[in-house]
């Protein structure tokens, strides 16, 4: 059906495949995350997570045992092994020589200066057998490009959760982000309702001063606040970084669900009043089980903020081992451990995994506290 704003089956459409494209940007991430986090790491370091399903190709140099631990066998001096070392895959081509990597197809016998010569099968067996009996340690260079299964592994998990101190970054992390979203829903509560329905001086001056810190840059408070808390003896502490936090999140908090407040219906309130209940009454029984859509959309807001924040876990608690947070722990693993993806894929998985959690479990509220709260006000 045709309308003003032009077709609604075509606007319904857009909308949709606006959605479903917003999402599969926000979860392919997520996804891909997920996948290599489990995935080995060999096969990580040479392809992507998009490949876990299809066996992958990879070329490795393996060397032969000591050419003085070979046997007689039929007149001829045998070394035998496998290339794989026990890890599993299968050959498609080898070569003696860095130059032809994959001069030989498996089964094929490569001969080298000497006389020896070269076998490999497609299991990864290998046979170098000798003329006469050889001398030295150092065994002969076999390349080999493979084609292996895909394999999945939870060592990458055992690895950061046991032996990287991730264990303790996520309980100071939980004992950051806990306290640092219920204080500010605490304290913005109360001033929430005493803007909306209290009458007093000064009311309006002071919502527009909440407004305008919303756009105040909190790094601008950083270092003055730490010397602060540096004189009064809480600075680097657990203390000193939940009232930084409900400083920062206290002007969004207070605006959103004052704003929500303010659209609840008035006659429940002035009935309320007529029977004789107190403006902490009013709040307690009527006004927070009403705005919970609210208090939810702004404890999502700020839980996921504290957690995924560094900057001020940095400033307020430093890298000390014992206070360090998990956006700090990954900050100290990229910077060691550049090259081992399967470590730094398993900690971003844990690390993001609560968050995922904690918004799908309140996502609901989220959207109906936001939209209550952007169209009623007064």
């Amino acid at each position: 059906m045709s309308t003003v704003v032009g077709n609604r089956p075509a606007l319904t459409w857009a909308v949709h495949l606006a959605v479903l494209f917003l999402v599969a940007l926000w979860t392919l991430p997520t996804l891909g995350i997920l996948v290599s986090s489990l995935r080995d790491k060999d096969q990580l370091a040479v392809s992507g997570w998009w490949t876990a399903l299809t066996a992958s190709e990879r070329n490795i140099v393996a060397r032969a045992a000591p050419p003085d631990e070979a046997e007689e066998e039929d007149g001829r001096w045998v070394l035998k092994g496998n290339v794989f070392e026990g890890s599993g895959g299968k050959a498609a081509a080898f070569g003696v020589s860095s130059r032809e990597p994959s001069a030989f197809a498996v089964d094929e016998t490569a001969e080298l200066r000497d006389g020896a010569t070269v076998t490999v099968a497609a299991n990864g067996d290998y046979v170098v057998a000798y003329p006469q009996k050889p001398e030295g340690n150092r065994g002969q260079r076999i390349f080999v490009s493979s084609v292996e299964p895909p394999r999945f592994t939870t060592e990458n998990y055992e690895n950061v959760l046991f032996s990287e101190g991730l264990g303790k970054s996520f309980i100071n992390t939980m004992t950051v982000t806990i306290p640092a979203t219920v204080i500010p829903i605490l304290i913005a509560a109360y001033a929430a309702y005493a803007l909306a329905w209290m009458e007093f001086p000064g009311r309006a001056l002071l919502l527009a001063t909440i407004v305008g810190l919303l756009v105040v840059p909190l790094q601008m408070s950083l270092i003055p606040l730490l010397r602060l808390y540096n004189e009064v003896g809480i600075g680097k502490s657990f203390i000193g970084i939940w009232l930084a936090h409900t400083g920062f999140g206290l002007p969004l908090a207070i605006y959103l669900l004052r704003n929500y407040m303010a659209g609840l219906p008035r006659e429940i309130i002035e009935s309320a009043k007529v029977d004789g209940a107190s403006d902490f009454e009013i709040f307690r029984k009527i006004i927070l089980p009403l705005s919970f859509p609210a208090l939810a959309s702004f404890a999502i807001f700020q839980f996921l903020w504290t957690w995924n924040d560094l900057l001020v876990a940095t400033v307020f608690l430093g890298n000390n081992e014992e206070q360090l947070v998990l956006t700090g722990r990954l900050r100290e693993l990229l910077g060691s451990r550049g090259g081992n993806w399967e470590i730094l894929t398993a900690s971003a998985f844990v690390a993001i995994i609560v968050p995922i959690l904690v918004f799908f479990a309140m996502q609901r509220y989220l959207v109906r506290g936001l939209l209550a709260g952007s169209v009623k006000g007064g």
